[in-house]
């Protein structure tokens, strides 16, 4: 890319909310080849198996938290995503950069520019993904343990972001995610929309929220394509350290604990063990059987998905 920054509207008061408030900006990354309609057709066709997920919201009107995972079954690019034009589906293609060191590139130019704007702002573990999705799908309340940047590319779609605390987050829903992975379930209530921040998303444009906030996603009537940004610093990492400790303890051990201090004598017992939990055979069992993967792409029907359960 070009040494043009990647930024288009940064104005003076924006390094003083990074972190502490949402942030939404322009990006010049719409206008890149690697984000045209054939290149991502290209890479999804050979995607490692491993690193994406296709997930299915269930059909128009269902009750929330549908939330199924499910195979490409061998489609080709192009028909991947005219199935995810006319179904309800999620594509996520996980860790981009190291799939593909172009985009490994590209992150560099994104973060190389935020170091150099944000003072104190210093990151490591950097990773990218392209979420591909249906018209009117949506991602329900969550929450993320990495640091978090959303880039829209085609489509629109509105995001909320929550406040990063109690009531809309808490120390046990963080600590499942850690422990689950799965970041979608936690409660959410109609009500907390009156706190939220809420941005309607057009290509070109990036949001930023501060780490840990909760967040949901609805896409309006047209295919979306957006790419994530997520990376850690010394501070993400050692929170995600006591949140997946202290949730191997909650869950596993039984044991409530009381501290989420990220220095000093507990913190590095807690480091310890939930190195030593996290290699149980119990652990790596439970987590994958979260996992499972339900149903394939119908190929002969683009949008519509084969049961994998059904005889």
């Amino acid at each position: 890319m070009s040494a043009a920054p990647v930024f288009e509207n940064w104005e003076e008061r924006t390094p003083a909310l990074w972190g502490h408030e949402p942030v939404c900006l322009q990006h010049r990354m719409k206008t890149s080849p690697l984000f045209s309609m054939d290149a991502l057709a290209a890479i999804i066709e050979k995607y490692p198996r491993q690193h994406y997920s296709i997930i299915h919201m269930g059909p128009q009107g269902t009750a929330r938290r549908f939330w199924r995972e499910g195979d490409l079954a061998g489609l080709s690019g192009p028909e991947v995503l005219e199935a995810i034009s006319k179904g309800r589906l999620w594509l996520n293609l996980r860790k981009l950069n190291d799939v593909d060191h172009r985009f490994s590139e590209l992150l560099d130019v994104v973060f190389d520019e935020l170091h150099q704007r944000v003072p104190g702002f210093t990151t490591f573990s950097r990773s990218c993904g392209i979420l591909i999705s249906s018209p009117r799908a949506q991602v329900y309340y969550h929450a993320d343990l990495p640091g978090q940047m959303l880039m829209q590319l085609f489509g629109r779609k509105r995001i909320y972001i929550y406040p990063a605390n109690e009531p809309f987050i808490s120390r046990a829903h963080l600590e499942h995610i850690a422990v689950s992975g799965l970041e979608v379930d936690i409660p959410y209530e109609p009500w907390y929309d009156e706190y939220a921040r809420a941005y309607d998303l057009e290509p070109g444009q990036l949001v930023y929220w501060p780490h840990m906030a909760p967040h949901r996603i609805e896409n309006y009537d047209c295919l979306n394509v957006s790419m994530t940004i997520e990376f850690s610093s010394s501070a993400i990492r050692r929170a995600y350290v006591v949140n997946i400790a202290n949730g191997l303890l909650r869950y596993q051990l039984g044991w409530v604990p009381r501290s989420q201090a990220t220095f000093g004598p507990s913190f590095w017992t807690k480091s310890v063990l939930q190195q030593v939990l996290r290699r149980s055979p119990k652990f790596k069992a439970q987590k994958a059987a979260r996992r499972k993967i339900e149903f394939k792409l119908d190929k002969g029907q683009p949008g519509a998905i084969v049961d994998l359960s059904a005889p």
